[in-house]
Parts: structure tokens; sequence; C-alpha cells
């Protein structure tokens, strides 16, 4: 890749050690550049002007101005360039960076709490540089410097789109990743109070993450949010998202469909994944699903949408335009297993009026 054509990085973080990791890790990958480095958001957003980088990388806490004051200012200036928080896996950091998200930064990376140069490059390999690659519409970043191998990319394999008779759907599985926490929020407030089907989600998202999400998305919302507990059953009318680092599956068991989770080994490179939940889900309820595939990368959640088309489900992908990486759905989308491809904001509304449609039948 030539000079010109490079992405161009800025590096906001008020440790020399993760500018300094950050950076040779850019240095070395050939479609990237450093644009410039920043110890602070005040400086940061000094340098966002003068450099118009292509991409900002940005720590939480910071002196002068930290990252939540930081995310304000460059979105005053600038709303659509990505911008990733880089946070430690704390209680407090997941809280700072899903409100830095609510308040525009586009994704987020945990980096180890330790100032450890391993772990940190580490990181920056297998979650931060395939976040760059795909926000800045790059080809995937080669994950095997860290010694870990890439998901092989299922070649689409289109299905003929036939009519077909699709019963109501007595639950909704909804499988999201990169922009998810923004998206769900534009999405669960809207479900109505009376909505007769049980709501899953498998958004990918570490541990603490998924509890947080839970609680800010059911203080926003008429239906109730929970995170998961392994052995609840499965309830009509609320919203259960799968807990950061575990897989989320419905067993039936002596006539109750329960939720369960386990750490099963990773599927695509994600757990709790979208696939798990989806195969799952089409055990227990068949062709009587809705499934729904939001923003993400990679394509979690395609051969669980081809395993639930092949039961008559319904599948709903959002579209191109309105998610913030076009992978999860558009692989749905492209292989033909979409019955609606929609905009974000249009997609509660198809929701609700697909279960409205059970309500209708008596069924």
């Amino acid at each position: 890749m030539s000079q010109a054509t490079k992405k161009r990085v800025l590096i906001v973080d008020d440790a020399v050690v993760v500018r300094k990791t950050i950076s040779d890790a850019i240095a070395a990958d050939p479609a990237l550049e450093v644009a410039g480095v920043a110890q602070n958001g005040r400086i940061a957003v000094d340098k966002f002007v003068a450099l118009r980088p292509d991409i900002i990388l940005l720590d939480i806490e910071m002196p002068e101005m930290d990252g939540l004051e930081a995310v304000r200012a460059l979105r005053a200036i600038d709303t659509r360039v990505p911008i990733i928080m880089f946070s430690t896996l704390t209680a407090r950091g997941a809280s700072i960076t899903l409100e830095a998200l609510s308040l525009g930064a586009t994704d987020y990376v945990t980096k180890p709490s330790n100032i450890d140069v391993t772990a940190t490059t580490q990181t920056i390999v297998q979650e931060l540089l395939p976040r760059i690659h795909a926000l800045c519409h790059l080809p995937e970043a080669p994950r095997a410097s860290a010694g870990v191998n890439s998901p092989p990319i299922v070649p689409v394999k289109r299905f003929p789109h036939v009519p077909r008779t699709m019963l109501p759907p007595k639950i909704v599985a909804i499988g999201v990743s990169t922009g998810g926490p923004d998206a769900l929020a534009r999405v669960i407030p809207l479900l109505p109070s009376n909505l007769s089907v049980p709501v899953v989600i498998a958004q990918h998202m570490p541990p603490i993450f998924t509890s947080l999400l839970a609680s800010r998305l059911s203080s926003k919302s008429a239906l109730p949010v929970r995170e998961c507990v392994s052995g609840e059953p499965l309830q009509a009318g609320s919203v259960v998202i799968a807990p950061g680092d575990y897989h989320m599956v419905l067993n039936q068991e002596e006539g109750v469909i329960r939720l369960r989770t386990h750490q099963g080994p990773k599927e695509n490179f994600c757990r709790p994944a979208v696939d798990v939940l989806f195969r799952s889900v089409a055990s227990v309820y068949g062709g009587r699903t809705l499934a729904v595939i939001l923003t993400g990368m990679g394509q979690d959640g395609l051969k669980g949408c081809e395993t639930l088309r092949g039961l008559g489900a319904r599948i709903y992908a959002q579209d191109e335009a309105s998610s913030v990486v076009w992978g999860m759905p558009g692989f749905v989308a492209k292989s033909g297993l979409a019955d609606k491809i929609l905009p974000l904001d249009q997609i509660a509304g198809e929701i609700t009026r697909a279960v409205a449609s059970q309500v209708a039948a008596r069924v």
C-alpha cells in the first residue's frame, strides 16, 4: 500500500509506554501510519484539527481533559471520524466507556489494567488493529503475528429468495457486535411494554460491560432488560443479554425453556457468540424465530441464520448505511438470507409488527 493511501492514526494516551507500544504496532502494519500522538484530550483536539487523522485511539483517564470531555469536543468538530476508546477492564472503565459510546465514540478495546508490554501488544494485535481496519474500511488485519489464526472467511453462498409461509415468531434473537451498544439503545427502548415474546441478545462484549449495558438499557426501556443468570426460565416480555465471556443457550428442560450459560470454545473469536445462541434458539423454536443481525465485524451469526432460515424463520439485517461496520449484517444480506434489510431506525417497528402478527394469529 502506498504512503498516500495509508490510514492515519492519532494515538491519545497519557502513558508513554502505551503510546510507544501502539505506535510500534501501527508502524508494522503496511496499511496504517501514526499521524501523531497526544498525552491528553486537550492536546488531542488541537492535533486533530491540525492533522485530520482518519481514526483516533483515545484513552479515558488522562490529565487536563479526559476521554469523555475529548469525545464531546471532537464530536463538536467532526461527527464522522471513528473514535476507539482504549480503556481498562474495570467497573469504572466499563461504565465510562459506555458513557463515551453514548456521547459518540465508535467502538472500544479493553487494555490490561497493569502496563504489561507483552499483554498490551497482544491486545493491540488481536483486538485493536482489526477494529482499526474495519472502521477504516481496510482488508482484515492479520492476527498471525500474535500467534492467533484468523477465522476463515466463509464464501458467501447465495440462497434463492423464494416465497415462504413464515409462521408468527415466538422469540426474537438478536446478534450484534461493533457499534452494538448504540444500536441496541436505539432499538430496545422502542419495543412496547406488551411485547408478547422474549428477546435474547448476543452482544460481543467482555465481562462487566454486559451487566452495565443491561442496566443502562433497562433504565430507558419499557421492557425489563437484564444479564442472563444461568438456569433462569425464559419469560415473554423480557430482554436477556448474554454475559461477557459466556455463551448463552436455550434448553428445553421438563417442559420449561431455560437459559443456560457456559464457557465452551470461542466461535468466530467470540464468547458470547451469535452462532451459538442462534443454534440453540433454532433447536427450541425452529421456524417460530425472528432473528435480527445488527452492526458488527466478521461473520458471526451467518451460520446460525443459515440454520434458522432452513427451518423457516424470519431474518432481518441492518442496512449498510446505518451500520458502524457492515460485516455481520452484510454477510447475511449478501447471502440472500435476510427477509428484510432495514435501516436501524425501522428495526424496532418491524420487530413489533412481526410479533403482533402472532397475537393476531392466536397461535
